[in-house]
């Protein structure tokens, strides 16, 4: 009798053992058999990770019922400056498609977390990376390269987000990826797109009457992060509280803002959660200034949960500071 090897009787150990969790063929039987009638699959939905919390509210406007949108930036976080953490890395591995602002808004973190995340779907030029900047006419497009004058993006201002008529190009951006990725649900994209510009075409119309009687104002940020809300709705952003972008101020660059308030009429300083109000406030107090805590992330103010509602929490507090320093 020949001798099974160890690794022999180890192999046909194993099948025994699976072959118990196996069901057993039932017997033959004469009765006619009913099939039930076949179900059809329900696609799961696309999982959907957007660097910023703006550019996941439109995701999920556009998406309905057929995306899961995660944000990796907190609200009241500085975009620029994402804490990036492991479960990020996690996040993004499972993601089917990316979007990101682009003109190196996350250059200095999302870069090492793409990378470790090892994601074919979300590569750049994959149907499932979207990049919100495209198609988008920037501002501020520097000339020349120079990091003596602070922290300036060499494609352009990437806080395009704050002017709702570019967020239309990107809703149709994202509409357009998502098909791709999700044909099967390519219609309701298409509808949910026709939903989104309807709303903000209407609201564009409110907004722009409400801020109409303010052209020309003259409003101080903290960051060049709101010119493209001036640009959209007339204002002059005439100075900023930091000396170059990235960069705290000093007391002489602060003696140079309120001397230009003080010139121009200049009566309102926009602050963002993650920037120091109280700087804000010790201008304001030679200036007769009003302080406005803005932001640029549905979530980060109270009752700002959508891109729609954060637009109107702008343009209200603006339209009530400026017409009580008239």
């Amino acid at each position: 009798m020949k001798t099974l090897s160890f690794l022999q009787r180890s192999s046909m150990a194993m099948m025994a053992s699976w072959s118990l969790l196996v069901p057993s063929a039932p017997r033959a039987n004469t009765a006619p058999v009913h099939t039930p009638p076949a179900v059809p699959a329900i696609a799961a939905p696309l999982h959907v990770v957007a660097t910023t919390p703006d550019l996941a509210s439109i995701a999920m406007e556009i998406g309905g019922t057929a995306v899961e949108v995660k944000a990796l930036a907190k609200a009241t976080e500085d975009a620029h400056f994402v804490d990036a953490k492991p479960s990020h890395i996690v996040t993004l591995n499972r993601a089917d498609v990316l979007i990101e602002g682009g003109a190196e808004l996350e250059i200095g973190w999302l870069p090492p977390l793409l990378e470790s995340a090892r994601n074919e779907k979300i590569a750049t030029g994959a149907p499932g990376r979207i990049l919100a900047s495209q198609g988008i006419r920037m501002l501020e497009v520097p000339t020349s390269f120079d990091r003596s004058r602070g922290d300036v993006h060499a494609m352009g201002n990437p806080h395009f987000l704050i002017d709702p008529l570019n967020v239309k190009i990107i809703a149709a951006n994202i509409a357009e990826h998502f098909a791709k990725v999700a044909p099967a649900s390519a219609e309701l994209f298409k509808a949910n797109l026709q939903k989104f510009n309807a709303t903000l075409d209407q609201r564009m119309a409110a907004w722009q009457k409400q801020m109409a009687p303010f052209k020309g104002a003259k409003i101080v940020t903290f960051h060049r992060d709101f010119v493209y809300l001036s640009e959209r709705f007339n204002l002059v952003t005439v100075e900023t509280l930091e000396a170059k972008p990235g960069i705290a101020p000093s007391p002489a660059h602060l003696a140079q803002v309120i001397g230009t308030m003080k010139s121009t009429g200049a009566r309102v300083i926009l602050v963002q959660p993650f920037q120091n109000r109280k700087t804000a406030e010790t201008v304001a107090r030679q200036t007769d200034a009003a302080v406005l805590d803005m932001a640029q992330q549905p979530g980060a103010i109270k009752g700002t949960d959508t891109y729609f509602q954060l637009m109107d929490y702008i343009v209200n507090t603006l339209a009530t500071a400026l017409q009580g320093k008239k």
